[in-house]
């Protein structure tokens, strides 16, 4: 099989990892990939097409003779990639522009929630400032208060707004400022769930489903979840505030639910589902939905997979994912981001990049580029995000303890990572 992969970041990376693992695999392209891809070789290798060019994709599917693409990244899928594909007779993985309105759109999102009666935060979706200012300047609002713009931010257009002030500033920012252009000509604003988050993942074909181990990404910039919202600094797997009676009730109550729901709306759902949770004395809440795999935490579950990756994304094109095996390896996983210096405000790139070779020579150990660059034999920084290293291990301790060893072996001028991953589980 030939696989295509699209997307640049440690998600795109680590899928081609698990892509090239699987049996049958003869080529895994990706589209445009990294500096990480690019030092695969083997059977990986880069193609120089940006993720949103879809047409230019399509053609290279056709020429390549592709098998099965994979849509890494959230763009595409807003774009239409999947429906594109379809029209012309390629295997996708991944849901239609319509369904992937549930990450694309939180405003769709909530509204389909609160139609299903699917457990989440109490929300008003405002389409002016003078709107959103009255509701928060009402003396029945009660505080902290989620503010968040409803189209696509790379995970960074979510305010928590403490107090009246806070909020009112937040809005402006969307609205007046622009500062996420028309990712927020809808603002949502929502009552503030407590609890501790947690990130599930299925890969669905529309009927039947399988999840992946449970995990609980690190949002925040700082230690002791402080400062600004980024893409994810870190993630652990599996993630012990998921037990089973969470899990159970996840899917009793969100993911057979969504996906139902989506049918009955004549949205049918299939591919990647990312929902994340906040879980508050063992009730599951719903924070938001992805239409794909999260990044980090494609980095800690698709190591702790132990079926063949290729074979059950084949099965959930070809509807028979129920008939293939879908085991998890029963050890923990940590991977720890590491950011360049002023990330996720403004950063530098271009750093030179050193890597200690005991790091490829530990077991059970993988660096996943996120934003590198390989051109001339020199590794450079190309990212806010530049590495996303993964440990695993017969325990979470140890797990964790050893992606720190290894994050330690790489350097570049400006280098930042948390020093608390996976704490809050221990």
């Amino acid at each position: 099989m030939n696989i295509l992969i699209i997307g640049s970041g440690g998600r795109e990376h680590a899928i081609a990892w698990a892509a090239a693992r699987s049996e049958g695999v003869a080529t895994v392209f990706v589209a445009p990939g990294n500096g990480g891809t690019a030092l695969m070789g083997g059977k990986v290798c880069n193609v120089p097409i940006h993720a949103t060019a879809l047409d230019e994709l399509l053609v290279f599917a056709h020429d390549n003779h592709i098998d099965l693409t994979v849509v890494g990244s959230e763009q595409p899928l807003e774009l239409g990639i999947v429906d594109l594909f379809r029209n012309a007779g390629r295997q996708v993985i991944g849901p239609t522009m319509a369904a992937a309105r549930l990450e694309s759109s939180k405003a769709f999102s909530k509204e389909f929630m609160a139609r299903h009666g699917i457990p989440t935060a109490g929300y008003k979706v405002f389409r002016d400032i003078h709107a959103a200012g009255s509701y928060i300047e009402l003396p029945q609002t009660v505080y902290p208060q989620v503010i968040k713009a409803s189209g696509l931010c790379a995970g960074k257009g979510v305010f928590i707004a403490l107090d009246k002030k806070e909020a009112l500033k937040a809005v402006k920012e969307l609205f007046e400022d622009r500062i996420f252009g028309n990712a927020a000509d809808e603002v949502v604003i929502e009552d503030f769930l407590f609890g501790q988050e947690a990130s599930v993942f299925a890969l669905t074909d529309g009927k039947d489903y399988r999840l992946f181990l449970p995990a609980q990404d690190h949002k925040r910039i700082g230690n002791g979840d402080t400062g600004k919202n980024t893409g994810g600094m870190g993630a652990y797997a599996p993630a012990p505030i998921v037990t089973l009676d969470v899990m159970q009730k996840v899917e009793e109550r969100i993911i057979r639910p969504t996906l139902a729901g989506m049918a009955e709306d004549g949205y049918p759902y299939t591919g990647f589902l990312y929902v994340g949770l906040m879980i508050d004395n063992g009730e599951p809440y719903v924070v938001e939905y992805n239409a794909r795999l999260g990044d980090p935490e494609t980095q800690v579950v698709l190591p702790l997979l132990k079926s063949d990756f290729i074979r059950a994304l084949q099965a959930s094109v070809d509807g028979t994912l129920g008939e293939v095996p879908f085991e998890m390896h029963r050890k923990s996983a940590t991977t720890v981001v590491i950011a360049s210096g002023g990330y996720p405000d403004h950063y530098e790139t271009g750093k030179t990049i050193a890597m200690d070779n005991e790091v490829f020579e530990m077991e059970d150990c993988m660096v996943f580029h996120a934003g590198t660059s390989y051109d001339s034999g020199k590794l450079t920084t190309a990212g806010g995000r530049v590495f996303s290293v993964t440990a695993l291990s017969e325990n979470l301790r140890d797990s964790i303890d050893r992606a720190y060893y290894a994050v330690e072996k790489i350097g570049f001028d400006g280098a930042y990572y948390r020093t608390d991953i996976g704490a809050k589980a221990l």
